[in-house]
Formats: structure tokens, sequence, C-alpha cells
């Protein structure tokens, strides 16, 4: 649905990055790298930003 504000493990912020995450993977760059530069090196908190499928648009009418 929506990406999480928060990770579920620690609690840190990873919904702003998730954006600039789509938006650098998109133009060809390691996944790996943009993680990294964005400040997300917990394996939880890269879960939470990998594993998220945008699905909004599908479930509201409105979107």
């Amino acid at each position: 649905m929506i990406i999480p504000v928060r990770c579920f493990t620690c609690g840190k912020v990873v919904g702003s990055a998730y954006a600039e995450y789509v938006k650098r993977v998109s133009m060809g760059e390691n996944p790996e790298k943009v993680l990294d530069d964005l400040g997300l090196e917990r394996y939880c908190c890269r879960r939470m930003v990998v594993s998220h499928a945008d699905l909004i648009k599908e479930v509201s009418p409105l979107g």
C-alpha cells in the first residue's frame, strides 16, 4: 500500500527515502549503493524499502 514511515523492527524513519530510491534505481544506479547513500545500513531498514510493493493506485479508485 503506502510505504511505512518507520522501520517495523528498529523504528528508524525510512518513508522519506523511498521516492529517492525508486528514482535513482530506475535511472540505472546500483540499488546497494543507493541504499548506502540514503543512510539505510541496517538489514531491517533495507528490507522496508526494497520489499515495498506500491499498490495504492490499484486500491484507491481516486488515486
